[in-house]
């Protein structure tokens, strides 16, 4: 499985690909920082986010895109700037029918490390190890990408197979139960 991790913001958008299989030992395909101006103009802002993500894309055509999901912060300006290149990421995913999915930050920390209440370090640590690098990517949101793809390697298998066991037993209200 091919993962591109996208950890949104407007000035550093986090992008990594790996590729493996849960149990097995992973590879990091590429990693890597999209940047924007902080003065620049949003909807420029935006272009170069998805100009960004489309280059990743075309260059390592990912099964996968996980992206973080956007949760709630006391800063309104920086969680309106992270979902808007979200969507970005989202959007450029979709035209090219790659199935997305969101991971949260403490998902994605218990899923790499153990604890949902990690640091960066921690991450940017377990990350190194688990992908073997020489060192931990930098900056900061580089790692969390790589992180992210690995969460989804992960826990997807186990997330399909709960949606289709749901699917399985979900009731039909004018037949009853489907399965």
């Amino acid at each position: 499985m091919r993962v591109l991790g996208v950890d949104p913001g407007l000035t550093r958008c986090g992008v990594g690909v790996v590729e493996g299989v849960p149990g097995r030992p992973l590879t990091m395909l590429g990693v890597g920082v999209v940047r924007t101006p902080a003065d620049a103009d949003l909807g420029h802002r935006l272009l170069a986010v998805e100009q960004g993500v489309e280059q990743w894309l075309d260059e390592h055509r990912p099964e996968f895109v996980a992206v973080e999901r956007v949760f709630s912060q006391h800063n309104v300006r920086t969680v309106m700037g992270t979902a808007q290149a979200s969507a970005v990421a989202m959007l450029c995913a979709a035209r090219r029918g790659i199935p997305v999915a969101l991971h949260t930050p403490s998902e994605v920390k218990a899923a790499v490390t153990g604890s949902g209440r990690a640091d960066k370090a921690q991450v940017g640590a377990m990350v190194t190890r688990l992908l073997r690098l020489a060192a931990p990517p930098k900056p900061a949101d580089a790692a969390d990408a790589l992180a992210l793809a690995i969460c989804h390697i992960w826990r997807a298998p186990a997330q399909n197979r709960l949606q289709q066991a749901v699917a399985r037993h979900t009731v039909n209200p004018t037949k009853g139960r489907t399965a």
